[in-house]
């Protein structure tokens, strides 16, 4: 073997030797890459412990022109349904089926994509009003044809829809955490209060505008003329939520829902 046959050889084997010290970078970058990514997908939700979760719980919810509310069915008879779910209420509802009231309801994190079945971060499902996301029923009728929505302007002395809370600092930031959905056969659509970022684990959420804009993306569900329905209401701490971490245990909530109905066009009556 002549010299310049030896001094080949030398390249290649020097050039052998800096490709595996590539790839064995290149694996250390990607498994530096995957760890980051595991630990940001991990780091919204909060640690658990007897002392967590969300707490003090407050529910308004009222409705705008020729729209009425009750927790029972009426029937077609819409003297019968009222303007307004008070706290007591939605508390006598609770307590008819066992569970604490909305003062002593605590919301743990968990996550859906649908709205209507919830998990933990272990991937364990999650049952309603049971240390993990407030659940309850609501029959809405109108006097007229609607598509029913969120409003989030003040109408009548209501005040408009809002998330909000009494606390400071880091933990005022619960309010971005929390979602609620409507539920009408089957189907739910979420609402993601003072959203600021895209939607998490597949969800399809919204949030208002102020003033409020109606548009088919607000919509919740449709009546028709003096024919009750039934939605279940559901709100939860969105575990995959950048801001549902330990920063926001114990917060307090205040929720003001407001529902107007408006035509095919999305025009709001009254």
């Amino acid at each position: 073997m002549d010299k310049n046959q030896q001094q080949l050889l030398l390249e290649i084997e020097k050039l052998n030797k800096a490709q595996v010290r590539i790839k064995r970078k290149t694996t250390f970058m990607l498994c530096i890459i995957a760890l980051l990514v595991l630990i940001t997908s991990t780091m919204a939700w909060f640690t658990l412990n007897s002392f967590s979760s969300v707490e003090n719980i407050q529910m308004d919810i009222t409705t705008g022109v020729d729209l009425r509310v009750d927790m029972e069915n009426h029937g077609s008879d819409i003297e019968l349904y009222k303007k307004t779910i008070t706290n007591e209420m939605i508390n006598g509802y609770l307590t008819s089926k066992g569970k604490d009231t909305l003062a002593d309801q605590l919301l743990d994190p968990v996550t859906t994509r649908n709205g209507i079945a919830f998990e933990s971060e272990n991937g364990s499902t999650r049952q309603p009003n049971e240390t993990s996301y407030l659940e309850f029923e609501c029959y809405f009728i109108a006097s007229k044809d609607m598509w029913v929505h969120l409003s989030s302007d003040d109408a009548n002395d209501m005040e408009g829809t809002s998330v909000s809370t009494t606390e400071t600092g880091l933990k005022a930031e619960i309010v971005q955490a929390v979602r609620v959905s409507f539920e009408n056969s089957g189907d739910a659509v979420i609402y993601e209060p003072n959203k600021s970022g895209s939607a998490v684990n597949g969800q399809t959420t919204f949030d208002l505008q102020t003033p409020m804009v109606y548009s088919n993306d607000t919509r919740l569900f449709h009546l028709n003329e003096l024919e009750p329905i039934k939605v279940t209401i559901r709100v939860w701490a969105e575990g995959n939520d950048p801001q549902c971490d330990d920063d926001v245990q114990s917060a307090n909530l205040t929720f003001n829902l407001l529902f107007s109905g408006t035509d095919e066009n999305n025009v709001a009556f009254g």
